[in-house]
């Protein structure tokens, strides 16, 4: 008999040197700047934050899914606030789940994801300039009820469906960059003022119209959060120096980022390889019931009603319209190639009569 072959580990020296320095980098400033009475004493944020960052590695929804309706709505927090701790402990939690990812050789559909990060990159910073600041705090916490509602409808209702995509199209299309730029600016935007949404984005587009596996359009999706994490957060610093009057970011970011970070610097990845050792179905399920759900708590709990109200309504109902256009159009190339691959095979099978024949 000869010997087995060695099964060969996967290759996650980047992973473990980006956890030493990021471990060595946050005990020098807690223990240099004596915050551990600080970290002790919001382990709250932390405990929830577990949850999060699990959520965050296993799912196509940032950490800050969780964090900013336990900030905001239960804390009774700022919209802003919520925002941009989502962005902060994200720029730790997927950029980790991120980096885990590349590192094992997990499947990303890069062809889209490229262009993602240019318009990200271009969006996040001008929605954080412009835009974030002047939107009311209610519109913020309505605008982040609407996009996860949406999400949340959308797996009820095409769960089955989704699960069971293989793979992702071969065929490249000619808008994939154009396709992408948009999600990357529109995402951008998004984010920058709530904190999350680029990643549903992304994930959307790959699972209703490029009939993506979600072992694809999962990884891909926390990649661009990080990036985008990385981008918005970034951006918000840059600008409470510059103008502090108006840009300003609330102390507190930093005293829950110094507790929670530790946290999701591992939590992240874990449901990343979590995720793959058991069914997503549960776990889409109980996301999908509980972004549902924060979009109601929100609607009561800040006494919607009127105008307002029929604006969110008619937000998630546009959300899910885009959601059913993208699937539609999905469909029609799912039957556009099969056509054309019929056509090909009846033309190899088809005798060519030469002039010998005739």
């Amino acid at each position: 008999m000869g010997i087995p072959p060695v099964r060969s580990w996967p290759r996650i020296w980047p992973f473990l040197a980006w956890l030493t320095v990021f471990y060595f980098i946050w005990l020098t400033i807690v223990t240099l700047g004596n915050y551990w009475p600080t970290v002790i004493s919001h382990w709250p944020i932390a405990l929830t934050m577990s949850v999060g960052s699990y959520v965050a590695g296993s799912t196509p929804m940032g950490g800050g899914t969780v964090a900013f309706p336990v900030l905001v709505l239960l804390f009774d927090l700022p919209g802003s606030l919520g925002r941009n701790f989502g962005l902060a402990i994200q720029s730790i939690g997927m950029t980790s789940a991120a980096i885990y990812i590349l590192s094992t050789h997990r499947p990303v559909d890069w062809r889209l994801l490229r262009p993602s990060f240019v318009g990200a990159l271009v969006g996040t910073p001008l929605g954080a300039a412009l835009i974030a600041p002047i939107v009311p705090d209610l519109w913020v916490k309505l605008i982040f009820g609407v996009i996860w509602a949406s999400f949340g409808i959308l797996h009820l209702v095409k769960l089955r469906e989704l699960t069971s995509n293989q793979g992702v199209a071969d065929q490249a299309s000619p808008h994939e960059f154009s396709l992408g730029i948009f999600i990357g600016l529109v995402g951008g935007v998004a984010s920058s003022i709530t904190g999350v949404g680029i990643d549903m984005m992304i994930y959307a587009t790959l699972v209703l119209l490029y009939r993506a596996d979600l072992k694809i359009a999962i990884p891909t999706s926390v990649v661009l959060m990080a990036f985008t994490s990385l981008v918005g957060i970034g951006s918000n610093l840059v600008l409470a120096q510059a103008r502090p009057e108006f840009y300003a970011i609330d102390p507190q970011v930093f005293s829950y980022w110094l507790a929670a970070a530790p946290i999701v610097a591992l939590g992240a990845p874990f449901g990343a390889i979590v995720v793959n050792l058991i069914s997503r179905t549960p776990t889409l399920i109980a996301v999908s019931i509980l972004c549902i759900g924060q979009f109601v708590w929100t609607l009561v709990h800040e006494q919607v009603s009127g105008t307002m109200l029929i604006a969110a309504l008619t937000g998630v109902a546009i959300c899910n319209l885009a959601f059913q256009m993208l699937y539609s159009l999905g469909k029609q190339s799912d039957i556009l190639i099969s056509v054309d691959a019929a056509e090909q095979v009846i033309d190899q099978e088809t005798p060519v009569l030469g002039e010998e024949t005739l």
